[in-house]
């Protein structure tokens, strides 16, 4: 049976539910598909409090929950200094349990012990006072539950004099990576295992992920010895100021380059409803199961149910059938394309999420927390350095004639290194503002894809903020972030017998609905026409 055939008869199935076959049909696709994907929420310390004292509003929360097709929630036993209590939380596990809802813990560390002298809501780690705190938050919370998640506030920005002297020599992000990871180590997993050797602990790493290093996370120390990640997957509206302007495929990049540096460990992707459209906030679902996620955390109920926020779920509920089509899609899929690595704790210079942006050019980016040989094409920025690493490699790939395009920015700090830039590689220059690499002109547009695609085989026409994704099962994805329509073109260097034209053309499906895109296939390309905010898939061979 083809893609786009079950996909319709999800649809069907739901829409007859939805007339009366089931009380919650939702939930019942949802329970059907957790184990290649699911939804999940979070109640936090406060909507414990609120909405866990009495039966009536845990009914409506479990229902709001199975209608929305959530399956699993997180209970929070701590945020912004107050700790729900024991009855609270328990009633409430109990009852989500009884209903058939998978349920685990969180801690958010915020407002815990001594304040940071940066931002207050986070705290002063190397306070005797926060650190004593700490281990009796994870303490409580994991005589609760096997598994809790950390919200991504377990990291410093303190300057005090206290951290200064503690400090010495290093570096402040040489000090917080240390100082976090024994607070980890320490203050967290020994204290919670000790309390309850079966828990579980994850630690979520937020969205900001070229200023890890900087506040105390080290993806690689701390992924190694906590038992899963997660991954901030918040986009937000591109166009928003004070959410800082991001492109929506970062949900997308550090999602798939989280899951390269944990491996088996990585689990769901986390987004929310501020600053958001009902069209941007399901872009953060597309994005999170684009970029190879298990799960997705709608943070969080007490907030979503609001009035300001309730368009947002709907919207995601409309689409959902089809974002379990998706997740089916590239279940254990792994992207191919051209590599854009960044080095785990790497400065990013005057580029910071440079790849995110190159990304909305219509290039299928490979994330990676290395540089590996074996990938066709390659555009490094400035995260892609490491001392002693990356001048004998970009030597070694420009050696076996592949293509390379470098930011100007790299450009640079090569020369500043006395390494030559050698003549064969391109050269990308990224805007002071990064957004305006969506204004690069159609020549621009063309130098920069033309030879990183040609050596896949392939080359396209289209604007720019529409991505163009590759799996290793043949499943191409291209979505149009435009908010008018746009057509997107893929050009074959090999044409593609009739049987493989027919696969692609009975495997295709688009999102937020089949009206939002259509497929054009011959011999020699595939032609997208796509509605504005869509997104078209579709499978070009069965297999890897």
């Amino acid at each position: 049976m083809t893609r786009k055939a079950i996909c319709g008869i999800l649809l069907a199935a739901w829409f007859a539910g939805w007339a009366g076959a089931a009380e919650t049909p939702m939930w019942d696709l949802a329970k059907a598909h957790e184990k290649t994907f699911r939804f999940s929420t979070l109640f936090t310390a406060q909507a414990v409090r609120r909405h866990f004292q009495e039966e009536q509003t845990i009914d409506q929360a479990i229902q709001w929950c199975k209608e929305h097709g959530v399956t699993r929630v997180f209970i929070e036993t701590f945020r912004d200094g107050y700790q729900a209590e024991k009855d609270d939380l328990v009633r409430g596990r109990d009852r989500f349990r009884q209903a058939g809802f998978a349920v685990s813990g969180c801690v958010t560390p915020t407002g815990m012990g001594v304040a940071s002298t940066g931002w207050k809501v986070v705290s002063n780690y190397e306070a005797p006072e926060t650190r004593a705190k700490c281990r009796a938050v994870f303490e409580y919370a994991a005589s609760l539950f096997d598994e809790i998640m950390i919200d991504d506030f377990l990291f410093t920005d303190d300057s005090s004099e206290m951290s200064q002297k503690a400090k010495g020599d290093r570096s402040w992000a040489e000090y917080r990576c240390e100082l976090m990871l024994k607070v980890s180590q320490e203050d967290i997993l020994a204290p919670a295992r000790a309390v309850n050797p079966d828990v579980k602990v994850i630690i979520k790493y937020p969205q900001w992920y070229d200023l890890f290093h900087e506040r105390g996370y080290d993806v690689v120390k701390q992924t190694d010895i906590f038992d899963r990640i997660w991954v901030g997957t918040e986009t937000r509206d591109p166009d928003s100021k004070q959410w800082g302007r991001k492109a929506q495929y970062e949900a997308f990049y550090i999602m798939q380059w989280l899951t390269d540096l944990g491996g088996a460990k990585t689990g769901g992707g986390w987004f929310d409803p501020y600053g958001t459209s009902p069209a941007t906030y399901v872009e953060q679902a597309r994005q999170t199961i684009l970029g190879g996620a298990k799960e997705a955390f709608l943070f969080n109920y007490a907030d979503l149910i609001r009035d300001e926020h309730r368009a947002k779920p709907a919207a995601l509920l409309a689409e959902m059938p089809a974002l379990f089509t998706l997740a089916e899609a590239v279940a254990g899929a792994k992207p191919v394309g051209v590599l854009a690595p960044k080095v785990p704790n790497s400065a990013p210079g005057n580029e910071p999420y440079i790849y995110d942006f190159i990304g909305m050019l219509g290039v299928p980016l490979v994330p990676l927390g290395r540089i590996d040989s074996s990938y066709p094409a390659a555009v490094f920025a400035t995260q892609s350095w490491e001392d002693n690493v990356f001048a004998p490699a970009l030597r070694e790939w420009v050696q076996a004639g592949k293509p390379v395009a470098l930011t100007h920015h790299l450009r640079d700090l090569l020369r500043e290194k006395n390494f030559p830039v050698p003549e064969a590689v391109s050269i990308l220059q990224i805007p002071e503002e990064p957004r305006d690499l969506y204004n690069l002109d159609e020549a621009a547009l063309r130098h920069f894809r033309e030879p990183l695609l040609k050596a896949l085989g392939l080359a396209v026409e289209g604007p720019t903020r529409v991505a163009f994704y590759l799996y290793d099962n043949g499943v191409w994805a291209v979505e149009n972030f435009r908010d008018e329509a746009a057509t997107f073109t893929i050009r074959l260097e090999a044409a593609w017998p009739e049987i493989t034209q027919n696969h692609a053309r009975e495997s295709f499906f688009a999102l937020p609905g089949m009206e939002s895109a259509t497929l054009q296939v011959d011999g020699h390309s595939l032609t997208f026409q796509l509605q504005p905010r869509s997104l078209g898939v579709v499978k070009v061979k069965e297999g890897n």
